[in-house]
This record gives C-alpha cells, structure tokens and sequence, in this order.
C-alpha cells in the first residue's frame, strides 16, 4: 500500500508545501508555550515562597543525633538564614558545652544563598520571556527561545542539585571488621579506595563570633543542605604539630582507649579559623578519650590577621533535619525540569535539530 498526493505536484512544490507546513507548526508550537511558561512562573514564584516566606516565622527544625544524645537542639530557618538556634553538646574528646546562636548575627548558609540568586534569576528570565511572548509584535525566533529555554533549563538544574546536595561518603569500615577480614585465609583483598572528601568545611565553617558565647577554635560547626535536610558537621580540632603525651601512647599500645573512627580520621586539613572577634581557644577535653594534647586549633598572626594552620579532627559527629519547604521545593524543581525538557523536545523536534543538554 502506498500513499500518492492527488492531484500530483512537484518535488519542488512539494518542498516549498512542506516548509509552510513546519512553519505553520512552529509559530503554533511557539504560540502554546505561553501557557508552559505561564505553569513555569508560577511554579518558580511557588519556590520562591517555600524557600523565603512572607513571614517572619521561619521552619524550626530539630537537631538531635540518633539513639543518643551527642547533640540535642534546635535552630529556626528563615530564607537562607539560621537566625536562632540552642545546642546542647555532648562530644566525647570536649567538655559538654551548649552553644547559642546569637539572634543579632545570623549565620548565612552557603548552600541556600546561591539556591535563592538561581530561583530569582530563574523568575526575571521566565518574566522576561513571557513578556516576549506577550508582546503584539511578532514572538521571539525559535532559536533565541531556545537559547532561552535552555538557560533556564541549566538554572533550574542546578537549583536541584544544590537543594539534593553532595552525595554522602560510605561510612569508614571500623578496625576490628577490616582485621576480621584479613584473617580469613585465601580470601583477596582489594586494595582500598580513597573517597574524596569534601573539604569546604576548611574554609566556610560557621565564623566563632556568630555565638554566644563565642565557639572555641577547637570547635569547627559546618552547615550545608542534602537531600532536602539540613546538615550540621561538628568536628573536634587538634593542631597536627601537637605532642602526644606519653600516658595516651601506653594507653594507645595496651587498648585501654581507642580513637574515634571516621572517615576523615588521621588526615592532615589545612583549616582555617574564621575569628572575627579575636576570641581565646577553648579548653581540650582530657587525654584519657586517646587523642593528641589539645591546644588551639586556629589563630591569628601578630598583626590579628586570619591564618590557615594543620589540623587533624579528633572527632566528627553529623546530624541532619528534614526541612519540609524544601521537600517541598525539591518536588516542584523536579516538576518544572521535566515540564521545561518537555516543552524543549518539542521545540527541538520541530526545528530538526537535536536537543541541547
């Protein structure tokens, strides 16, 4: 079976028919988008919401450690501020201590920073391109709108990578399992894997005067997002040319301590500590948790400027809370990315070319 066109016309007219016809089929295509970005608007200013509300109220969150009580609080967000917060600390190589956030100095998170200047770029693009789109004279080119909404594609992207976050290392095997394993006999081994670290927590831990009292520079606190909760590392620092006494080597040698393993244990960080109000180290914990002498893990050169010095963390303890706005906002990114890929085949398809990532 075979399809003719009757009455029959030229491969020449043919063309120029074809050509009117995918025409006619992408200023129609270009038409309906104003509707998809109409849905994309309102569903970024959604976003916008979830993550900065009109009110002053903010999303209090729990921070607790499970099945103990290592660290036990809690912290209220506003937009991409914590700006109270109360934890009470139980670490086992420092003193108990309760840190609070002071209300006047409000502690910025990174993360969400660079979260809010995608979503409002995202929102003035989308604006601008359904302004285009409203415009009486003619719509914008199918390749400028694509260029477009492929721009806002990347922005939306993005968005939902910063609020999924790092993915999280596996967790360190313990001693006593690794010498387990050696034991059995004719079993091979793999050699083991370095997991790169993230090691922004150097840098853009929580500046010690943003607490009252201010934190010890032994004390470093990091906040960051991942799977739509907010994530707290506390490590407890030691400067890596500090001397180990000898009552903690015997008690090293003989097994009476054993160090805390983790997965960033026995490597050498340059930290630097970010002391806006000149502040004295706190005190260390005692040798008996079998670790180095503590003294100050940061400081100042003579003339009070910021320094980075080698640290080792003693002890490192995450906690996580479950932001429900970002729950939230994470699904709507989800629901726009696929709506504007959607939008963007379509448009690739009509205008033969192939779909840019």
């Amino acid at each position: 079976m075979s399809v003719e066109i009757w009455p029959p016309i030229s491969l020449a007219e043919l063309k120029i028919q074809e050509d009117a016809t995918q025409a006619r089929e992408l200023t129609w295509l270009l038409i309906s988008l104003r509707a998809t970005l109409e849905k994309i608007k309102r569903g970024l200013e959604d976003c916008c919401a979830l993550l900065a509300p009109a009110d002053s109220a903010g999303s209090t969150l729990v921070l607790t450690t499970p099945r103990n009580e290592t660290v036990k609080g809690h912290t209220t967000r506003v937009g991409a501020r914590l700006v109270r917060g109360l934890v009470h600390l139980r670490l086992r190589t420092l003193p108990p201590q309760t840190i609070s956030l002071d209300p006047s100095r409000p502690v910025r998170v990174p993360a969400l920073i660079r979260l809010d200047a995608l979503l409002s770029l995202s929102l003035e693009l989308c604006l601008a391109l359904e302004e285009h789109q409203n415009q009486t004279t003619p719509p914008p080119s199918a390749p400028y709108l694509a260029s477009q909404l492929r721009l806002l594609a990347l922005h939306i992207a993005e968005a939902a990578a910063l609020v999924k976050g790092p993915s999280q290392p596996p967790a360190r095997p313990s001693t006593s399992a690794s010498t387990a394993s050696h034991e059995v006999p004719g079993r091979q081994h793999l050699p083991e894997q370095k997991v790169p670290l993230d090691t922004t927590w150097t840098t853009s831990s929580v500046s010690l005067g943003h607490f009252t009292p201010p934190l010890s520079r032994n004390l470093s606190l990091y906040v960051t997002i991942q799977d739509a909760c907010l994530v707290i590392y506390l490590r407890a620092l030691e400067p890596a040319d500090a001397p180990v006494n000898f009552g903690t080597k015997l008690a090293l040698a003989i097994g009476t301590t054993r160090r805390i393993e983790h997965d960033e244990a026995d490597r050498v960080f340059s930290y630097r500590c970010d002391d806006e109000s000149r502040i004295d180290g706190g005190t260390s914990a005692p040798e008996h948790h079998g670790s180095r002498s503590g003294s100050n893990a940061g400081g100042e050169d003579n003339g009070g400027n910021k320094k980075e010095v080698e640290v080792y963390v003693r002890e490192k303890v995450r906690v996580e809370s479950a932001d429900p706005s970002l729950l939230s906002l994470s699904a709507k990114l989800s629901a726009l990315g696929n709506t504007l890929g959607l939008a963007r085949r379509n448009l690739a398809a009509v205008m033969e070319q192939d779909l840019e990532e």
